[in-house]
């Protein structure tokens, strides 16, 4: 494969991961990093000691603070930061960035205030200089497993299919499988909203409640995201696909869930405050939960699990409680 020069922004586990992943494939890796000692760290021992430690990375990945050298001549720019620094990053990337770029957000959240999705947060910023070409990247996939090279399928997805085809090209390896998508809705909307619902997985895990209520718990989490899926565009078979059902199942039952381990910390009676601030790395559910209860709100869209874990973040109720209170709602078919 004819080496390629990539950008990616964040430098988190999972930025880092698909650094790693995409290094393997001998593209020339920038990994753009905000914390100065993260990019230190990486270029002296090889390792991201802070948000993947363990893992040695390849002498590809070249890491760097400085927002001009990581995106200088480069073909595509996947970004990978929390959803809630998506738009002032792409303010500072702005005068970086080309129109031949093919820009890739792999983040999985909404913009708390606007209710965007990351592609449109993209879109809003980048216009200003020129039409951007854009693609998301989402599906079942944990940081540590990619970058160790365990087998992975995820979906990229761009309104324009010839972007979708080029990053699936550039971006698929033995280890990791990409399949294109036309639903940018659907795939943005499956990544954000699964979290919300991994955290009340996680609220009964920390309560105890056995394998019961967590297959209900899924299952209806399914209908409520395809529910605001198809309200907002989205196609139901997206949501019942990798980046929708896929990525929900392995974000409400694997260990390595950020999400579901939040949820089970206040399970077991923990605030939300204690619990963020025990953690340097960013559960998106959290931020993503009360932006997904007003998008629902505007498209008339009932999500009574969503609605829970919102008032249980907020300490309006207790756990237990609220699952007392989706188990007492009223009788009606399926």
């Amino acid at each position: 494969m004819k080496n390629t020069a990539i950008a990616v922004i964040g430098a988190g586990s999972w930025g880092t991961a698909l650094a790693q992943s995409l290094a393997g494939l001998n593209h020339d890796v920038r990994l753009w990093a905000y914390e100065k000692e993260v990019a230190d760290d990486i270029l002296a021992a090889r390792e991201n000691r802070t948000y993947l430690p363990g893992i040695k990375l390849l002498e590809a990945i070249r890491p760097t603070t400085d927002m001009a050298e990581a995106i200088d001549g480069v073909q595509y720019v996947l970004t990978v930061m929390p959803s809630h620094v998506c738009r002032s990053l792409y303010e500072r990337m702005l005068p970086f960035l080309q129109p031949e770029m093919i820009l890739v957000s792999a983040t999985k959240g909404l913009e708390e205030k606007s209710l965007m999705r990351m592609s449109e947060v993209i879109q809003s910023v980048v216009e200003k200089r020129f039409s951007p070409r854009i693609a998301v990247l989402s599906g079942p996939s944990f940081a540590r497993e990619v970058a160790l090279g365990y087998p992975t399928a995820v979906v990229v997805a761009s309104e324009d299919p010839e972007v979708a085809g080029t990053a699936q090209e550039k971006f698929s390896s033995s280890a990791l499988c990409l399949y294109t998508s036309g639903d940018v809705v659907g795939v943005e909307l499956g990544g954000a909203v699964k979290n919300v619902i991994a955290i009340a997985a996680g609220v009964i895990e920390g309560l105890g409640l056995g394998r019961n209520p967590m297959a209900a718990l899924i299952t209806r989490g399914l209908a409520e995201i395809s529910r605001l899926g198809c309200a907002c565009g989205a196609r139901n078979e997206t949501l019942s696909g990798l980046a929708g059902l896929g990525d929900l199942v392995l974000t409400c039952t694997g260990n390595l869930s950020r999400n579901l381990s939040v949820g089970i910390q206040l399970g077991k009676g923990r605030n939300l405050q204690e619990i963020m601030g025990s953690t340097n790395t960013v559960a998106e559910g959290v931020n993503t939960t009360g932006a997904t209860v007003e998008l629902a709100g505007v498209r008339n869209v009932e999500m009574p699990i969503t609605q829970q874990v919102y008032r249980i973040l907020q300490n309006e109720i207790a756990p237990r409680n609220a699952i007392r209170e989706l188990m007492d709602r009223s009788l009606k078919n399926e």
